[in-house]
């Protein structure tokens, strides 16, 4: 019997995650280091644990709001004041089981079978599959690469734009290209989007992650009454809690109840015990959240220092996000070499072809680890880039 044979197509043609394949190859090795994933090294702090373990105790084990508890919501509109400078009611936050399930339902919401979204490549894999699951075409628009830095070519992205494209994906600053929007990109991006009736999902769960210094530019600060843009992120990468998969939407109150109804749907809604551990990271986690800031800086100049010292590498310092986008001279096929690597010096790196058009031929490094860690990832690094 074909036990595939009646399986869904479109589950059937979800594509394998590059970048988890290096990862199932290589995990558990003895003196690995491990940069292929965007995660820290350190776990969830205590007072974020002991709120959600508090609550536990408690018995807050029942069903909940779809939307998220209140509190929650509450304390997403004090974090957004105080990090964006915009006041928005708690009516614009809905609670998600993760930043991915966050761009699921946005798609969901955004868009029907056969309609298309444009994003920005190389991307996270993970959104262009969503939109595929959800029936959508994600259609890819290359930034381009001089000089070792990317830039946004919005010509391409309007020429890109047909009658079945419903919205614009933008991540910044980018994963994993580093690639930050300027005030005037993100106008342009929005203007482009209200000539052509489109939605914007924006992604900005690096925001704080800026190396100019304060936050990145955000859609919020050029949005005006009306705009048409939802904003998706996750407590992932601030305050260390990858594997809690709670997330966030930003969205206007009048989609409340479409989003509500996605959220039953699909998860019923988020784990109150683990809801009051993110109303401690929101209230209580900024000076975290700063140390992570702090060490990801002093990891990306060492580890971007040491690699373009080799003269064989072509990037420079990223402006946001926590990755090192590293071109290698010699490399033609991304996988082959990162599978090589991992072998060689026991360095795990993302292969720039799970990224999308205009990636192949890179390697994605996340560098917020331990100093001493990075600083031997680039050691490793550097003698097999001299020896190729």
């Amino acid at each position: 019997m074909d036990i595939l044979g009646n399986v869904s197509p479109r589950a059937l043609q979800a594509p394998e995650s590059g970048i988890v394949e290096l990862v199932n190859y290589a995990r558990g090795r003895d003196g690995l280091i491990p940069l292929w994933v965007g995660e820290g090294d350190l776990p969830t702090p205590a007072f974020i644990s002991d709120a959600a373990m508090a609550a536990l105790k408690a018995g807050e084990t029942f069903y909940t709001w779809q939307r998220g508890i209140p509190e929650l919501r509450q304390a997403l509109s004090r974090y957004y004041e105080r990090q964006f400078g915009h006041s928005l009611s708690q009516e614009h936050f809905y609670v998600v089981g993760s930043g991915m399930q966050a761009i699921q339902l946005a798609v969901q919401a955004l868009s029907s079978p056969g309609d298309e979204i444009v994003y920005l490549s190389p991307a996270w894999p993970n959104f262009a599959a969503a939109a595929s699951l959800a029936g959508a075409h994600p259609r890819a628009v290359p930034l381009q690469f001089a000089d070792g830095r990317w830039r946004l070519d919005l010509e391409r992205v309007e020429a890109a734009i047909t009658p079945r494209t419903r919205a614009l994906f933008v991540n910044t600053p980018s994963n994993p290209t580093g690639w930050t929007a300027a005030h005037d990109d993100l106008r342009a991006i929005i203007e482009l989007a209200r000539r052509k009736g489109l939605w914007i999902i924006a992604d900005e769960i690096y925001a704080l992650y800026h190396y100019a210094g304060g936050r990145a530019p955000s859609f919020l600060d050029v949005m005006e009454d009306g705009d048409r843009v939802v904003f998706v992120n996750s407590f992932s990468k601030n305050w260390s809690m990858t594997g809690w998969r709670v997330g966030w939407i930003v969205a206007p109150p009048q989609m409340g109840q479409v989003i509500e109804n996605l959220v039953q749907y699909s998860t019923s809604g988020v784990a109150q015990f683990m809801q009051k551990g993110a109303i401690a990271a929101l209230d209580d986690g900024d000076d975290f959240v700063r140390a992570n800031i702090d060490k990801a800086t002093r990891a990306r100049d060492l580890l971007c220092d040491a690699l373009i010292a080799t003269n064989r590498v072509e990037t420079l310092k990223p402006d946001g996000a926590i990755y090192a986008f590293l071109k290698i001279d010699g490399v033609q096929d991304a996988r082959r070499a990162a599978l090589d690597i991992v072998d060689k010096t026991g360095v795990g790196l993302a292969p720039g072809t799970a990224f999308g058009e205009g990636g192949s031929l890179f390697m994605r490094a996340c560098f917020l680890r331990d100093k001493g860690q990075v600083a031997e990832a680039a050691e490793r690094l550097s003698r097999y880039i001299a020896a190729l």
